[in-house]
C-alpha cells in the first residue's frame, strides 16, 4: 500500500491550498465529529489528508478540540503517519520567535481532556490502555523533518520539551517561570492529548512547534498576547508549508514498514486483556 500522510494544521497553518487535487470529505467517528472536514489531496504525488485542529475559522478552543475524533478520522482514512504543526511560546533564551522545535518530550498540565479511546464509550475499544510515553514522538519522522528544515536553511532545534497547558488563557509570569524551572523549552495548548491518542491508535506522530513569542517569563520582552502571537503566525505558516512540501516526498521515498508494524504492535500490547 502506498503511504498516506495525515497533516494536522495548528494555529496559522490550516491552509487547504497546500494540497493539489483537493477534495473535501465530511466524516463522523465513534468519538464524534472531527474539528472540520477532511481535506484530501496530494503533495507531489503523495496522498495526504489535512485537518484544521481548531477548525478552518479557528472557532474551536483548545479544550474543546475533539482530539479523539481528529486522530481516529485520520487513522480511518489510512494515515499511518501524522505530522502536525503547533504554535508555541519559548521558555528559553536561545529559542527565538520564528524558530522551529522538533519536540521529543512533553509535560502535561491539562485538566479537562479525554486522553484515551478506551473509556467505555466505544464498543470497538474495550479494556484499559496504558500506552508507553518514554518516546512519544517518532524519532525517524523527527529526523526526516530535521533534514528538510536544515536543507531549507530555517533556524531549528532538534529536541525540546513541550509543556501543554489547558488554556485558553496564557500563563501567568509565575507559571511561566515555573515551567522554566521544570526544564521545559516551549509551551502550547494542544500537544496533549493529541500525541497520546496517536500512540494509542498505533500511528507514527511528529510535531513541528512554531515559536511565536517568549510567553511571559521575560521582563525585557512584551508578555504574550493575541496580537503579538498573530504577528508571527503568517511567517511561521509559510515556512511550515515549505517544510511539508519538501519533507513529504522524502518521507514517501523511505521504508516505514518496520516502524508502522512496531507502532501498531505497541498499541495492541498496551491494552489490558489483549495479551
Amino acid at each position: 500500500m502506498p503511504l498516506k500522510v495525515g497533516i494536522i494544521g495548528g494555529s496559522g497553518l490550516d491552509n487547504p491550498e497546500l494540497l493539489e487535487n483537493r477534495g473535501e470529505k465530511s466524516v463522523t467517528t465513534p468519538f464524534g465529529k472531527p474539528s472540520d472536514v477532511l481535506i484530501t489531496g496530494n503533495i507531489k504525488g503523495v496522498d495526504c489528508v489535512l485537518l484544521a485542529r481548531h477548525g478552518r475559522t479557528h472557532s474551536v478552543q483548545p479544550t474543546d478540540v475533539n482530539y479523539r475524533a481528529n486522530i481516529w478520522a485520520l487513522k480511518e482514512e489510512g494515515c499511518d503517519i501524522i505530522i502536525v504543526t503547533t504554535a508555541c511560546g519559548s521558555l528559553r533564551e536561545n529559542v527565538h520567535p520564528g524558530d522551529m522545535v522538533l519536540i521529543d518530550d512533553f509535560i502535561d498540565r491539562t485538566t479537562k481532556r479525554k486522553q484515551t479511546f478506551y473509556d467505555g464509550t466505544s464498543d470497538s475499544h474495550v479494556g484499559v490502555c496504558h500506552p508507553p510515553m518514554n518516546e512519544p514522538f517518532c524519532p525517524k519522522l523527527r529526523n526526516a523533518l530535521v533534514s528538510s528544515i536544515s536543507a531549507l536553511g530555517y533556524p531549528y532545534h532538534e529536541k525540546g520539551t513541550m509543556v501543554t497547558i489547558e488554556g485558553p488563557r496564557f500563563s501567568t509570569r509565575a507559571e511561566s517561570r515555573l515551567w522554566r524551572q521544570w526544564d521545559a523549552d516551549v509551551i502550547n495548548m494542544s500537544t496533549v492529548p493529541e500525541v497520546v491518542l496517536a500512540k494509542e491508535a498505533g500511528v507514527l506522530y511528529a510535531s513541528i512547534a512554531l515559536v511565536t513569542d517568549y510567553d511571559s517569563w521575560r521582563d525585557d520582552h512584551e508578555a504574550v498576547h493575541v496580537e503579538l502571537a498573530i504577528k508571527t503566525f503568517k511567517e511561521n505558516a509559510e515556512k511550515a508549508c515549505k517544510v511539508l512540501l519538501h519533507v513529504i516526498p522524502q518521507i514517501a521515498a523511505m521504508k516505514w514498514d518496520d516502524e508502522i508494524q512496531a507502532s501498531r504492535q505497541t498499541a495492541k500490547m498496551s491494552v489490558m486483556g489483549n495479551h
